[in-house]
């Protein structure tokens, strides 16, 4: 990954907000950052930080930031990771019941990475892995609309009007309605008509399957291909890649 290049004394850094500052260091998002600055867990140069505050590296005695008594780096390595995540994994540190976590497939190097965003144990495809918080913000929050692509297998063919109705008006959900693109080439005969791409750049739990099922379908397999620019780049089930953050 290319690393910034230092800056002369002629130009000095600009100060950046604290609140972006720990998101990227800690891989916490900006509001959880904020709530940390709240509770007086973050420190400036020994006194405690206020919401809103702005810090400065500069060149001669950089500012130090603290957070539950340790220092927190300016100069940190940022990593990304596709990772395509096999069915029967969990994305969590911790299994669950008898599904192992998709940590186990990865060098304990990598165990310190969060997961952007989740996909369920009956999902596979590609799951992204960051330390830096601000990315993963970036990448989940619904006002940033990062489209995300989608397999989709049903139980059964999928009726024309139920397609027109997901795609055009949505399905009605007990968080809201739910409306996404499924797409479908033509010509598509009763078995094509069971497998499909969906497209959708929100990020509601398990929204694929419960708004197919609230249409009288079962998912019976669902892979996630893309994640706003990202794509699995034929990467094999357990397997991952180095990948370099898209600006």
């Amino acid at each position: 990954m290319d690393k910034p290049q230092p800056q002369s004394p002629s130009q000095p850094l600009q100060p950046i907000r604290l609140n972006k500052f720990l998101a990227e260091r800690l891989g916490v998002s900006r509001r959880e950052a904020d709530e940390l600055i709240s509770a007086g867990k973050v420190t400036i140069d020994g006194k405690v930080a206020t919401l809103g505050a702005r810090i400065s590296e500069k060149l001669d005695k950089p500012q130090e930031v603290c957070y539950n008594g340790k220092t927190v780096p300016f100069n940190t390595e940022f990593l990304y990771l596709a990772f395509n995540k096999p069915v029967g994994y969990v994305c969590s540190r911790r299994a669950q019941g008898a599904a192992p976590t998709l940590y186990e497939l990865l060098p304990e190097k990598y165990h310190k990475l969060k997961t952007v965003g989740r996909l369920d144990k009956d999902s596979s495809g590609l799951i992204l892995l960051t330390n830096d918080g601000d990315f993963a913000f970036q990448m989940t929050h619904p006002k940033f609309k990062k489209e995300k692509i989608y397999e989709v297998t049903l139980d059964r063919p999928l009726e024309p009007l139920h397609q027109q109705m997901i795609s055009d008006y949505g399905v009605m959900l007990d968080d809201g309605p739910s409306r996404f693109l499924v797409v479908k080439e033509e010509p598509a005969g009763p078995v094509e008509r069971m497998h499909f791409t969906v497209a959708l750049s929100e990020g509601r739990n398990r929204q694929i399957r419960r708004t197919f099922a609230a249409l009288g379908y079962r998912v019976t397999a669902l892979h996630r291909t893309q994640f706003g620019p990202y794509e699995i780049s034929g990467l094999k089930p357990g397997e991952f890649s180095k990948i370099f953050k898209v600006s």
